[in-house]
């Protein structure tokens, strides 16, 4: 029988060791993703609470049930204060409206205008995925987090820039600041509570914010009740705003 040199014997365990496989590093562009698909997996509605805090300590509250569609429409309707109970909201891509009962046809609003007052502007309340308006300009890691540089894909969009820190193992936002085209820094969101929200997804709870253009001002988003739902296109219509209270 013939010998095998232990050279030979080496080049045999090599050809025949199990293959490791080595999971490539993720893109800025897939990262975006996820984090879009861990703030809104799809079609779905819930509830989100505003609460607008002023610098003395007074505090008021909205709650809104939120509906999506697709990646660019969403529907708010007022359920809380009773003052403000059946007022509702379309946005379709780029254009806003607001319906309030017994003044007529929806009104156009825009982005930068907010419905609740405080920090939160309406892009904020009615956000689409950051990848529908927002272009990865750059990415980096550090310290756990990915870092991505995000450019407006448009000037239709709120920000010019996002600066997004994303935990590295759960791909959910941790801190975004918005920044406008001059460099200046408008607002930081914070983001915390992350939920369990089934499929292997998690999404932070609580959004808030604050920004150096309201000192002292500081708003709040809390989401509750997610569920996925699938909604026929009449429902984001404008002549459906009126309807919007009776959708069960």
């Amino acid at each position: 029988m013939k010998k095998i040199l232990p050279s030979a014997l080496v080049c045999l365990a090599l050809v025949f060791a199990p293959v490791t496989a080595f999971a490539e590093p993720l893109t800025g562009e897939q990262i975006l993703e996820r984090v879009d698909r861990n703030l809104e997996p799809g079609d779905l509605e819930m509830y989100r609470k505003i609460i607008n805090i002023e610098p003395d300590g007074k505090q008021k509250e909205y709650v809104l049930r939120f509906l999506k569609k697709d990646k660019d429409k969403v529907v708010t309707l007022f359920v809380s204060p009773a003052s403000e109970a059946g007022r509702a909201t379309l946005r379709l891509g780029d254009n806003m409206w607001l319906y309030i009962p017994n003044v007529g046809k929806p009104i156009r609003i825009t982005s930068m205008q907010s419905v609740v007052g405080g920090v939160f502007n309406n892009a904020d309340i009615m956000r689409l995925d950051y990848s529908v308006e927002y272009a990865v300009a750059g990415s980096t890691e550090a310290e756990g987090q990915y870092v991505l540089d995000l450019k407006a894909r448009s000037g239709a969009v709120a920000y010019d820039r996002l600066k997004m820190w994303v935990d590295g193992e759960r791909l959910v936002p941790v801190r975004v600041e918005c920044f406008a085209a001059t460099g200046m820094l408008i607002k930081t969101l914070h983001f915390s509570d992350i939920k369990d929200i089934g499929g292997g997804m998690a999404s932070p709870a609580v959004t808030e914010t604050d920004s150096p253009l309201y000192q002292g001002y500081k708003s709040v988003m809390v989401s509750a009740n997610l569920k996925l739902r699938q909604f026929s296109d009449e429902v984001f219509t404008l002549n459906y705003l009126p309807r919007v209270k009776d959708l069960r």
